[in-house]
């Protein structure tokens, strides 16, 4: 039974203006449980509206979302919650910057009763716990449950976002863009842990990037838009082999278009 199913999504936006934009066309894909998708493309390819989408935070123009068999293609974002985690671009996006390591975490853990937090605090059963993930991040982070996440850097205020998403482990994680805002050394770190943190729990994982070295390198699928439309499409045998030179030849065959925007370059 496929984890997430999407049929025929279309997004329109501004439809019967002279500014209508078709940024999704009848898109069609369908993850299985522990299947790692990364999706690439140039600037408007669509990766942004597929996620926001998926996610619950733009209405869908036409066709239909499923997770885990049931259709959340008009459930809001909060709904959808319960099923997805996300991992934003911005390091300061995913945390609270006042409360401590453990109070995040303990946010995470604690979701759906969060109106308990302020009353109960973080509970001790909970502090092993978290030091024993944090441990596994080998950031040193687990010495730090009582520092204020604010005062970390956005490498290691990631890796807790990273964790925070997968402390309970999700039906389906949206990773977008996660590592674009850090350095070359650091994103490396995070994508290490990343794929760490997918293998040892079979998450579901839809991972927008621009890197192509790392569209190659992770995850067991990959997906290539343009203009709203899946373009190419490759599964685990097929990456297996695969370079930037021969994926950019490929995407060139299949849409008859070079691929020159210099954001897909970065490597």
């Amino acid at each position: 039974m496929p984890v997430l199913e999407v049929k025929k999504l279309q997004q329109i936006f501004e439809q019967g203006t002279p500014n209508e934009n078709h940024a999704l066309k009848s898109i069609d894909l369908s993850l299985n449980e522990g299947d790692f998708m990364v999706i690439i493309g140039g600037n408007g390819a669509g990766k942004s509206t597929l996620l926001n989408s998926i996610a619950g935070s733009l209405p869908v123009s036409r066709g239909q979302i499923k997770i885990n068999s049931q259709n959340v293609t008009y459930q809001n974002v909060a709904k959808r919650s319960r099923l997805i985690s996300r991992v934003f671009q911005d390091p300061k996006s995913g945390t609270a910057p006042l409360l401590t390591v453990e109070e995040n975490l303990s946010l995470a853990l604690h979701r759906v009763e969060w109106r308990n937090f302020w009353r109960t605090g973080v509970k001790k059963s909970d502090q092993a716990l978290f030091r024993e993930k944090l441990a596994q991040l080998g950031l040193g982070l687990e010495d730090r449950l009582t520092t204020e996440i604010g005062l970390l850097s956005g490498g290691q205020r990631q890796a807790i976002t990273l964790l925070m998403a997968t402390i309970e482990t999700p039906s389906l994680l949206l990773l977008d863009e996660h590592t674009a805002a850090l350095d070359p050394k650091t994103s490396a770190t995070v994508m290490e842990l990343t794929d760490k943190l997918v293998k040892a729990q079979n998450i579901t994982t839809l991972m927008i990037t621009h890197n192509m070295d790392d569209a190659i390198k992770y995850g067991n699928r990959l997906i290539m838009l343009d203009h709203g439309q899946i373009a190419v499409e490759l599964n685990a045998a097929e990456k297996k082999g695969m370079t930037v030179p021969k994926l950019m030849q490929l995407f060139k065959e299949r849409s008859g278009k070079e691929l020159n925007n210099d954001a897909m370059l970065l490597g």
